[in-house]
């Protein structure tokens, strides 16, 4: 059974940074590719950004790159998502996910076939 579990998320100052980890469990299977999508009150779920095991490329959204970081340790199946100079936009419940595929995201993230449970980060004075 796949696991996802997130940690990291908590209160920042605006510019500030946070370091979201996802520890992944229960994979059978050779590659898949983890990332992460983020929730805001009364807005969609966006994709934020992704890594493929397959091969180590990575994605990031327009609203993010420059300033998000993902990274990954694959001795500890964990993923983490470095995120500098954060935006008081930056605020929402981020998600840690996982899809079943094999081969690169460099053109995006594909279809999410498990998530966690989320991790609140706040950016506020």
């Amino acid at each position: 059974q796949v696991q996802l579990v997130e940690s990291g998320g908590g209160l920042v100052q605006p510019g500030g940074s946070l370091r979201l980890s996802c520890a992944a469990s229960g994979f059978t299977w050779d590659y898949y590719v983890i990332g992460w999508f983020r929730q805001a009150p009364g807005k969609e779920r966006e994709g934020v950004s992704c890594i493929s095991r397959y091969d180590g490329s990575t994605y990031y959204a327009d609203s993010v790159k420059g300033r998000f970081t993902i990274s990954r340790d694959n001795a500890k199946n964990t993923v983490y998502l470095q995120m500098n100079s954060l935006k008081p936009e930056d605020t929402a419940v981020y998600y840690c996910t996982a899809e079943i595929y094999s081969g690169s995201v460099v053109a995006g993230c594909g279809e999410v076939d498990y998530w966690g449970k989320g991790t609140l980060v706040t950016v506020s004075s």
